[in-house]
């Protein structure tokens, strides 16, 4: 998802009352007294480890401290000098919780072997250091919280060290730290997990030193991630996985058209199946309406559901037929549209070239590996109550908040433990907190029923391909006028798209005359152009959401498909084209472009017949991807045969999950090409279910994906989106010069 470019106090201000209170505003934040902080922290429910007197020792350095740059959150050292460090995002397959304990190990001087991560809360101490709200998203993690969990690690050091010295008495300034030991004169050695009880009771320094980056040790380093043994071995647990004493397991029958109401339930064969301990009708956050079955396990759960008989009454709700928005999303983009860039198109009428390109996008899943679930445990009732909840988010702090409110407690009185996912590519973070409010509701109601159980509600495979929030379906509509140089005279460019962000409370801040940003993102950089760019926004009934990388799914794939066009017709390289259509601050796109192609021998090395190079670049979320790709049309249908990524993300903090980024994000990009990569409705409904009818690539399907990573000192930026946007143009574009016909429809059409 996008989040970048939002000041914090902005964020602060779009956000529920009860969520902005939570996670603080302005002055409140910054100056929390510190036994304040480990009331609200030790509420939400994070362990302190070997911190006990913290808080009494550290009251007079507090108040130049935020609850995020307070080691006692972060690090956990035990006797055996095991260091354990929470994590301030959720870990769903993109590698944060090697990439932020590394950079705090890097700090700390730990032993890497010794170093291990786990999830926090929705406490306030985790929330996004730039935003000021929980967030994992818009490839922000490592973005936003190096220079955050450096800090932590250093401190953390200085309090050994400074501990160390009390014992031996000596100055701080003469000991040195290495792999998890303190070294003193005289050989003298103090492990980590010795020191550290004494080591917390210490003051927190408010200013540290950080390491120059030409002694990192750590960092830069290619390293395995913490996760990978287990997620290898089938023993990771994720938020599916959750087992709570005595309890349930719920699903929810949903209305096949979004926002129906029931009409008649009949429920009689459904209470007869074994296992099944409830049928409760539930309000659904959408205003519609649906049947959850609660019963002993997941089986008995779904049988009893497949045994309802339904009515629903979707008379009021509006229908979408995929055909007719097509039809009607055309119509749109044949006139101007709410104004991104203006431009004067006079010289496009008498442009010697033209070029005159309609673009079609359609919906898309997120079809995650994890479909989505939430637990949730209720104790007590009235004013005293509490709820324990345990999900997948990219947005705990929001999810607690909704979560609180559905369930009618105290927010204070909510614990929610952030687990492992197995994907979510933007599904797990909604500002509508969808699927944990429908687990609360359906909890609450369970409990109004006489059930005193906790309560885990699972979406089945089917469920989460049909359950709304897709990648919105787009037209694009372009008229180029270039000269034989093809120097761009004029650029009309028109989107039509329904926006993901109005009605969200980011409207304010990325909602700006009509035009979602998030949309328009990636047009027309990296190149200097003279383009009008306008955009339509119409309502729909199917709920959209952002989707990995966003905008540039579809802006990425248009420029660069469009930029090959005009390289084609006026018979220059698209190379050379490109970096001559490049401005002054395009540094980072020439340096990845230039890294692909040398690496690939693209222009040097001759391919086999029947293959052909295509090319891409595009910058998201601050990090640039190029790629060069071989490929060729086999039985009238497109192969991807080898890929060359050249990537700009200044400092790679772990080159190995770089490359694995680029890995999936290059598979899922491939994703949207291959046939059957599309949700449709028709009369309202999805017509897609499972992995049988919404293609993803299969191994036979995966090219060969080498990654290089251009050198940088510079502050890292994100890698969880940038590498999915220019696959998809770079394979078009090699297809386009075996065929000679562009391909301007996703997934790829050759007839």
């Amino acid at each position: 998802m996008l989040m970048h470019d939002i000041p914090a106090d902005q964020i602060r201000a779009m956000l529920p009352p009860q969520l902005a209170r939570r996670l603080g505003d302005g002055d409140q934040a910054d100056g929390l007294p510190r036994r304040s902080f480990l009331k609200l922290a030790t509420a939400g429910g994070f362990a302190l480890g070997l911190f006990p007197m913290l808080a009494e020792a550290q009251d007079a350095a507090a108040p130049a401290l935020k609850p995020g740059q307070q080691p006692a959150a972060f690090v956990n050292i035990g006797r055996d000098g095991t260091v354990t460090v929470t994590v301030n995002r959720l870990e769903f397959g993109q590698g944060t919780h090697t990439g932020l304990a590394m950079v705090l190990a890097e700090e700390l001087d730990a032993d890497w072997s010794r170093v291990r991560a786990v999830h926090g809360t929705q406490a306030v101490a985790y929330a996004d250091p730039a935003f000021g709200m929980h967030l994992t998203g818009g490839s922000t993690a490592i973005k936003n919280s190096y220079v955050q969990y450096r800090e932590l690690g250093a401190r953390t050091r200085a309090m050994l060290v400074q501990a160390a010295a009390t014992q031996w008495n000596v100055p701080a300034a003469s000991l040195a730290t290495e792999r998890g030991v303190v070294i003193g004169p005289g050989g003298k050695r103090a492990d980590y997990g010795q020191l550290a009880e004494a080591a917390m009771q210490l003051p927190v320094p408010t200013q540290v030193t950080l390491k120059d980056p030409k002694n990192f040790k750590l960092i830069g380093q290619p390293t395995g991630r913490l996760d990978a043994p287990a997620k290898s071995s089938g023993q990771q647990s994720f938020g599916i996985d959750v087992r709570v004493p005595g309890m349930l397991t719920a699903v929810c029958q949903r209305p096949p058209v979004f926002g129906a109401r029931l009409a008649s339930v009949d429920d009689a064969a459904a209470r007869a199946v074994p296992g099944v301990k409830a049928v409760l009708r539930v309000p659904l956050h959408d205003g519609g309406e649906g049947v959850a079955v609660v019963a002993t396990g997941y089986w008995a759960a779904k049988q009893g559901r497949d045994a309802l008989k339904l009515q629903w009454n979707d008379a009021d709700r509006e229908k979408v037929d995929s055909a007719a928005q097509l039809a009607s999303y055309r119509t749109l983009a044949a006139k101007p549209g709410h104004v991104k860039y203006q431009a004067d198109l006079a010289p496009l009428a008498g442009a010697p070239h033209k070029i005159s390109a309609e673009f079609q996008f359609p919906y898309l899943a997120h079809a995650a590996m994890e479909p989505l679930n939430c637990t949730v445990q209720l104790d007590g009732s009235g004013a005293g109550a509490k709820a324990t909840v345990w999900t997948g988010t990219q947005m705990p702090g929001l999810d607690a908040a909704a979560a609180a409110r559905v369930l009618g407690i105290q927010p204070e009185n909510l614990t929610l433990h952030v687990q492992m996912a197995g994907g979510g590519f933007g599904r797990r973070g909604l500002p509508t907190s969808d699927f944990v409010v429908e687990a609360c509701t359906i909890a609450k109601a369970a409990q109004a029923a006489g059930i005193a159980a906790p309560i885990r509600t699972l979406w089945s495979r089917e469920d989460d391909m049909r359950g709304g929030y897709y990648r919105p379906m787009h037209v694009h509509r372009a008229e180029i006028g270039f000269d034989a140089k093809g120097k761009v005279l004029a650029w009309d460019h028109v989107i039509v798209g329904q926006s993901i962000i109005s009605g969200t409370f980011f409207e304010s801040a990325m909602v700006k005359d009509g035009v979602d940003t998030t949309m328009v993102e990636g047009m027309p950089e990296p190149y200097t152009l003279p383009m009008r760019l306008s955009v339509h926004h119409p309502k729909l009934n199917v709920p959209v959401l952002w989707w990995r990388s966003v905008g540039s799914t579809h802006t990425a794939y248009v420029m660069e498909t469009l930029i090959d066009e005009i390289a084609r017709t006026t018979g220059q390289d698209p190379v050379a084209y490109r970096m001559g259509l490049m401005g002054e601050k395009s540094a980072r796109h020439r340096a990845a472009l230039q890294l692909a192609v040398d690496r690939s021998g693209y222009g040097r090395r001759q391919l086999p017949a029947g293959r052909a190079w295509g090319v891409a670049v595009h910058e998201s979320f601050d990090s640039v991807v190029a790629y060069v790709v071989e490929a060729s049309v086999e039985g009238g249908q497109p192969k991807l045969h080898r890929v060359t990524a050249g990537v700009h993300c200044n400092l790679a903090v772990n080159p190995r999950s770089v490359e694995a980024q680029i890995q999936g994000a290059a598979l899922m990009g491939l994703s949207m090409c291959l046939p059957g990569a599309a949700i449709t409705l028709r009369d309202g409904v999805v017509e897609q279910s499972n992995f049988g009818d919404f293609v993803v690539p299969r191994i036979t399907d995966m090219p060969v994906v080498n990654v290089h990573i251009v050198p940088s000192a510079d502050a890292p930026t994100g890698m969880g989106e940038p590498g999915l946007p220019p696959l998809a143009p770079a394979f078009a574009n090699a297809v386009a010069r075996l065929t000679g016909k562009p391909l301007r429809e996703l997934p790829f059409k050759l007839a």
